[in-house]
C-alpha cells in the first residue's frame, strides 16, 4: 500500500473529525479500509452528541461495519492515536493494521497494539494535529471529559 492512498483514506477520516467538530463533538473521525482498498465504513467521536463515554471514532466506526468475519484483512484509520478502549476494540476484532494521524496530542495504547501484533503506521499529519490544538484551544475542559482528567 502506498502512503498516497495511506493519505486519502486519512483525508475522510478527517472529514469525519471535522464532521463531529460542526456538531459541537470531539474533532477525532476514523475509517474503516477492506483489503482491496475500499473504505466500508466511517465514524466520527459522537461522545458529546450521543450522551455516550463509549462513542469513541473507531468504536462508532467499528459498530457502523455491522457483523463481517474479514476483520482480519481491514485497516483502522483514525485521525488521533487510539485510547485504551478503541485500541482493545482493534485489538479484540484481529484488526492486523492501524494508520494514526498523529500521536503528539495524545499518545493512546500502541504500546497494547504492538504486543499483540498490530502493526502501526503513524502519518504525522499536520491537519490532525491542527484539528486537536483547536479542540484544546477552545474546549479544553471537553478534551479533559473525553480523557477522564
Amino acid at each position: 500500500m502506498s502512503d498516497q492512498r495511506h493519505r486519502q483514506w486519512m483525508d475522510e477520516a478527517i472529514e469525519q473529525a471535522e464532521k463531529s467538530w460542526n456538531e459541537g463533538g470531539i474533532p477525532i473521525g476514523s475509517v474503516l479500509v477492506d483489503q482491496g482498498g475500499q473504505i466500508i465504513a466511517r465514524g466520527h467521536n459522537m461522545r458529546v452528541q450521543a450522551h455516550d463515554t463509549t462513542a469513541h471514532a473507531e468504536v462508532v466506526c467499528i459498530r457502523n461495519a455491522g457483523r463481517r468475519r474479514d476483520w482480519k484483512s481491514l485497516t483502522l484509520v483514525s485521525t488521533l492515536s487510539p485510547c485504551h478502549m478503541c485500541t482493545g476494540t482493534a485489538i479484540l476484532h484481529g484488526i492486523p493494521l492501524v494508520i494514526i494521524g498523529e500521536n503528539v496530542s495524545y499518545q493512546g495504547a500502541e504500546h497494547w497494539m504492538d504486543d499483540h501484533g498490530v502493526e502501526i503506521i503513524n502519518l504525522d499529519c499536520s491537519r490532525c494535529k491542527e484539528l486537536m490544538q483547536r479542540l484544546f484551544d477552545e474546549k479544553p475542559d471537553l478534551w479533559a471529559e473525553d480523557i477522564g482528567e
